[in-house]
């Protein structure tokens, strides 16, 4: 909390949107205080069989780009290695790094996904093979859950990703738009294979019940 005060002063940043930043569990979300913005996204990565849910709070305004991370998340740096790479990239100013952690948050909902539907593949093959056991039909509950969870995460995303194709954001260069744009459509390909997979697992485990 000292620590963001001590930022709030620095940077002059909007004291609620310093209050949302220093509380976790929010929705995702785009907010416009003057002449910056303050965005929420929610992270999701594998941690073992389970998915770990983070969140990443973000300050844009005219020369800075602060994150704050609550619980799990991936790190950053490649997205700074990648920035700092292209010169050309960061003349677009502070929006260009914004769109490339996004980006980069929307690229690891895939291996999520993936995960999810290599196991529901095989709790599938097992069904048709054999009859489920309690284990199974408890896995396909949690995973349904988790599925859940993680489409709370995505489908407000698309609201905020998509606010960004549009110029009249503080700091938007219209170059970016584009961007902004194919991270949207990345989003929301990504709700559609979570409504899938929801969709697959409640099937499997009407089927399990049938066939119990």
């Amino acid at each position: 909390a000292e620590l963001l005060r001590r930022i709030q002063q620095v940077f002059d940043l909007h004291v609620l949107a310093i209050e949302d930043a220093g509380k976790a569990h929010q929705r995702p979300k785009l907010e416009i205080y003057g002449d910056s913005i303050f965005v929420v996204a929610r992270t999701a990565h594998m941690v073992g069989d389970e998915i770990a849910f983070g969140e990443t709070h973000l300050f844009v305004g005219r020369g800075y780009v602060i994150s704050v991370r609550h619980g799990a998340s991936t790190s950053y740096m490649a997205v700074r290695q990648r920035c700092e790479a292209s010169p050309a990239a960061l003349a677009h100013g502070e929006n260009y790094i914004l769109y490339s952690i996004l980006d980069f948050i929307v690229d690891n909902y895939m291996p999520v996904i993936e995960a999810i539907h290599e196991e529901v593949e095989e709790l599938e093959d097992r069904l048709l093979r054999e009859r489920l056991v309690k284990g199974d039909i408890e896995r396909l509950y949690l995973l349904r859950r988790n599925l859940l969870r993680l489409r709370n995460a995505v489908v407000p995303l698309v609201d905020v990703c998509r606010r960004h194709e549009h110029i009249d954001l503080p700091g938007m260069d219209a170059a970016l738009q584009p961007l902004f744009r194919d991270v949207t459509d990345h989003v929301r390909r990504v709700q559609e294979d979570i409504d899938a997979l929801r969709e697959v697992l409640a099937f499997t485990f009407e089927a399990s019940l049938m066939v119990g």
